[in-house]
């Protein structure tokens, strides 16, 4: 097929006689606010549908199309309301019996994350997710439900409430998920939480996804997850199809309170990380001592395409949300590549003993 670059939404086109792009600009000038830096965004979104009925596509595609941008724009909306509290996505079997230690645990889990003012994202199903949202009850939780023939109906806590979100493709709720989370905590499960856990990980190692905490949890004794890694270490790693770093990105625990702090341990410095012209920015709560700085020159130095680290008493342009320029940041040409070693770095960052 034939390659067409990006710029072909702008260019004008015609139906009938009639200047289609000028419509367009009609119609934004008529909706979206003059001050708003999405205009073009909002133009852009507008063309791809209207090219789409110009051509006519098969009803199929037409269906996928719009019910994809409904989820979409629904979910945002209904979201909106808790963007300002940090979120952690649970994934678990909904199999799993009310009596089984693994429930008590996932139970256990979200109250400590509900202690830390976290929300609780699950899939709104039953056994690990209704245990996690039990424990941390409607105020605290969010469920993002798929709508299948079978099995999954809304747990307790969240059927019926604002807090609930239902979805009819996989792929709009999975993006959710990972969009949402600040940290995912996985529990033992079937293929879903294994497709979940590997695509978090893959996202997250392509630099797809921001880099947050992936906490594989299972019961105390119990070896779902270890044998995975263990696998992961066999054939991934041994075959040389990862990088050793990226073990890296998941820690395994045997308690909720060891999954809840590592959560907070990965925060205990970092705020949160960007993109700015081939820069990586990543924000902090304190600044790193000077000592801690030379230790990232000696020892991450394989991070950056060229020069090193460099510390910044905050936003040195306007190009950053004004709430978040007043922290410090440590900004290097990062090589995009290694998000383990990058997730080991963090690590020193969080040290408080690092901290100017």
């Amino acid at each position: 097929m034939a390659f067409e670059s990006d710029d072909y939404l702008s260019r004008p086109f015609r139906a009938s006689g009639i200047d289609l792009s000028a419509k367009v600009d009609e119609l934004t000038r008529l909706i979206v606010p003059e001050s708003s830096p999405n205009l073009e965004l909002y133009k852009g979104m507008l063309t791809t549908v209207m090219r789409m009925a110009q051509a006519d596509r098969n009803r199929w595609d037409a269906k996928i199309m719009a019910q994809t941008l409904r989820e979409l724009e629904r979910s945002f909306s209904v979201l909106d309301k808790f963007k300002r509290r940090r979120k952690v996505t649970v994934f678990g079997s909904a199999r799993t019996p009310v009596d089984h230690p693994l429930y008590a645990l996932a139970v256990k889990l979200g109250e400590l994350l509900a202690k830390r003012d976290l929300m609780v994202i699950t899939g709104a199903g039953g056994g690990i997710m209704a245990a996690a949202h039990e424990g941390a009850g409607l105020e605290n939780s969010i469920g993002l439900n798929i709508t299948l023939p079978f099995e999954q109906h809304a747990n307790a806590t969240v059927d019926g409430t604002d807090n609930l979100l239902s979805f009819h493709f996989f792929f709009t709720r999975k993006l959710f998920f990972v969009k949402e989370a600040d940290a995912l905590v996985l529990c033992p499960g079937g293929f879903g939480t294994l497709d979940e856990a590997l695509e978090v990980l893959t996202l997250i190692q392509t630099g797809k996804s921001p880099l947050v905490p992936v906490i594989l949890l299972d019961e105390p004794g119990g070896t779902y997850w270890q044998d995975a890694m263990g696998f992961m270490q066999r054939q991934l790693l041994g075959h040389r199809y990862i990088l050793p770093s990226d073990m890296h990105l998941m820690r395994l625990v045997h308690s909720a309170e060891d999954a809840v702090e590592e959560i907070a341990r990965f925060y205990g410095n970092y705020h949160s990380s960007r993109w700015l012209k081939g820069q990586y920015i990543l924000r902090m709560n304190h600044a790193l001592s000077d000592a801690a700085l030379g230790r990232l020159h000696e020892e991450f130095a394989d991070l950056c395409l060229s020069g090193g680290f460099e510390q910044q008493d905050g936003c040195q342009t306007d190009e950053d949300d004004a709430e978040l320029c007043r922290l410090p940041r440590l900004v290097f040409t990062f090589n995009a590549r290694d998000h383990g070693r990058l997730r080991e770095l963090l690590d020193v960052v969080n040290d408080k003993a690092n901290w100017a």
